[in-house]
């Protein structure tokens, strides 16, 4: 009899997660379920696996070079990598307690099961190739876009529908046939010996996609996908107020389906790349202006030119600390979602920055001495 150790490939000085991890690896590699599997290579995996993964047969293995079940050998459900049983070694947290176990025996749903670990099953097939695959796009929207609102028209590389055949992937003219490999009803019913029994698994007809009918006269251009690589284009409406990484859904702008099933849907991801003179802070703008002692002195209103192109005057308050920040409300960012022209928009603040000047002639220092002066007295 071959060493189990062997068999799994793994040194007698294995732990339990070398032994489980080897299991996983030639399990997936050779089940019958797969390309390429072994019925017999398998039952003699399992049989490795069952008697390593459980520590009284596993140490009665070791000693004696075989082990001793009273149940029927190794061959029982409950002991199986899948079983309940708390001596099992279930590696995948898999219950069948509820399926019967009988000879031909329809497991149902089983095989959707199987699917998350094997790679099958209906809802993979379903999901993977009818349906187009969604795709994500970046789209850099500058910050005066963002306030104003736009649209944009994108591209992208995607599968397409094909045009010669208008997406079905077949002449229309020449018709379809039932299929010859699920004669017609859809669905392929396959029986599976496995170690907790033999089931029969029923799955979507990869041939036919279900449909029970193939092309008479597949499509050259696409050979019978109903899908070409192209440019994909989109119109993208950006509303005022978009934040920086946000997320447009637009449904069916993705990938093409197969043979004219539903497209996938296109994420258009928002990117705001920073502007020069503002930045944004919740629904708040805020900018910088530099002003000089000349400009607080005259006491004239100073201007600046809004992110929105306009230009908004505003005046230095009575006493007021250069080092704080003047609030214009209203004319930050539009809230997401709302109109312009509307009261639901953030504040505009200006950081004042204040410049001394570079150089005073003896008249400005003596004219600025005689302000001063003039300015205690007031305070007083």
């Amino acid at each position: 009899m071959k060493d189990y150790y062997d068999i799994l490939g793994v040194p007698r000085t294995a732990s339990d997660d070398d032994i489980k991890k080897a299991f996983r690896k030639l399990a997936h590699q050779y089940h019958p379920d797969k390309n390429g599997g072994d019925d017999k290579k398998f039952k003699e995996i399992n049989e490795a696996y069952q008697a390593l993964s459980n520590k009284e047969k596993r140490a009665q293995y070791d000693r004696f070079g075989k082990t001793f079940d009273q149940q029927g050998g190794f061959g029982g459900a409950q002991g199986g990598p899948f079983g309940a049983g708390a001596g099992g070694g279930n590696p995948f947290g898999f219950d069948f307690n509820g399926f019967s176990q009988g000879q031909g025996a329809d497991f149902g749903d089983l095989d959707d099961i199987l699917g998350a670990f094997f790679g099958g099953g209906r809802g993979a097939t379903q999901a993977s190739t009818k349906r187009g695959s969604d795709v994500q796009v970046v789209l850099e929207i500058p910050l005066k876009e963002v306030y104003t609102g736009t649209t944009k028209n994108i591209s992208f590389e995607s599968l397409i529908s094909c045009d010669t055949c208008k997406g079905i992937g077949y002449d229309k003219a020449a018709g379809v046939k039932k299929c010859d490999v699920c004669k017609g009803s859809g669905k392929i019913k396959e029986q599976h010996a496995s170690f907790f029994g033999t089931f029969t698994q029923t799955r979507e007809c990869s041939t036919c996609l279900g449909t029970g009918e193939i092309p008479k006269k597949p499509c050259a251009t696409c050979h019978g996908t109903g899908r070409v690589k192209g440019q994909r284009h989109a119109s993208v409406h950006i509303k005022e107020g978009v934040r920086d990484g946000q997320v447009i859904k637009l449904q069916a702008e993705g990938e093409a389906g197969l043979r004219g099933h539903e497209a996938g849907d296109l994420y258009v991801r928002i990117k705001i790349p920073l502007h020069p003179h503002f930045r944004v802070e919740g629904d708040n703008l805020i900018t910088t202006k530099k002003v000089s002692f000349a400009d607080i002195l005259r006491g004239e209103a100073l201007r600046l030119e809004h992110i929105s192109g306009r230009s908004i005057s505003f005046d230095i308050p009575p006493h007021f600390n250069v080092r704080g920040s003047v609030v214009i409300k209203g004319e930050g960012m539009p809230h997401s979602g709302f109109s312009l022209g509307s009261h639901k928009k953030g504040d505009l603040i200006i950081e004042l920055e204040l410049q001394t000047p570079k150089k005073m002639n003896e008249k400005a220092k003596k004219l600025a001495r005689e302000l001063a002066d003039e300015l205690e007295k007031d305070e007083k």
